[in-house]
């Protein structure tokens, strides 16, 4: 049973492949020191893992001890206990961070803000995309080098921005210009029927994705009980017939 409330690795599945490499501890007290499904760290230990790791040394990150790991070898029931949690990872100030992913849509989202909220600054555009002025200024004066194949394209949607960050930057530029938000009841419902697909578009993505999650853990469990049975099986026809050898 793993420790209550116990910390895990900062990289549970590369700390799982170096112990499954470099130390004789069970399946289980990997798996349960590292937070994972003990078929996940079969699958690692018979090579079936979707994604190869590279391993991570928790004794080197000071995770674990080699005296601890040594505990565990010499008593499979042994938990073993994380030696030093490790440290949380937080943001300095800076430049909102993009997938790279997503950095190709960055100069679409910058069209669409500047052709539907002029009244947005450069630096409120910048702070909204995570982009430099530079890109800005090429882009309202048409000189990017890409220009022809930018297209328009709502951020929101494109996921560079929330719909409420959007909003509220808008918001605060239109009280910075001194202009009265008219035509709001109109624009409401809009941006309503927009944050309600990108909410239907989000859902959907999250249930194909924990469906293939839930698809490959059922394949997984299915392969390690179909060579359970192989073994057992061959275990069975090596048995000598009628107790004589």
């Amino acid at each position: 049973m793993a420790v209550k409330d116990q910390p895990k690795p900062l990289m549970p599945h590369a700390t799982a492949t170096w112990l499954v490499d470099n130390t004789s501890l069970s399946f289980e007290q990997i798996a349960n020191f590292c937070g994972l499904h003990i078929l996940e760290v079969q699958a690692m230990a018979d090579d079936l893992a979707g994604s190869k790791y590279t391993g991570r040394d928790p004794v080197h990150a000071g995770e674990l001890t080699q005296a601890e790991i040594e505990r565990g070898q010499a008593d499979p029931n042994y938990v073993l206990k994380m030696h030093k949690p490790p440290l949380e990872v937080t943001r300095t100030k800076g430049p909102r961070y993009t997938p790279v992913s997503k950095r190709q849509d960055k100069p679409d989202g910058i069209a669409w803000l500047l052709r539907n909220h002029p009244e947005l600054s450069d630096a409120q555009i910048s702070k909204l995309i995570g982009t430099t002025r530079n890109t800005i200024t090429a882009i309202r004066e048409r000189s990017h080098w890409n220009i022809q194949n930018i297209t328009p394209k709502d951020p929101v949607t494109l996921g560079l921005c929330s719909q409420r960050e959007l909003d509220a930057m808008v918001a605060k530029a239109a009280r910075r210009a001194g202009t009265a938000a008219e035509g709001e009841g109109e624009a409401a419902p809009r941006r309503d029927d927009r944050e309600k697909l990108i909410e239907e578009l989000r859902a959907e993505r999250e249930a194909q994705a924990k469906a293939a999650a839930q698809a490959a853990q059922e394949a997984e469990a299915e392969a390690w009980l179909a060579r359970k049975r192989e073994a057992e099986a061959a275990g069975a026809r090596g048995e000598p017939e009628g107790g004589f050898l």
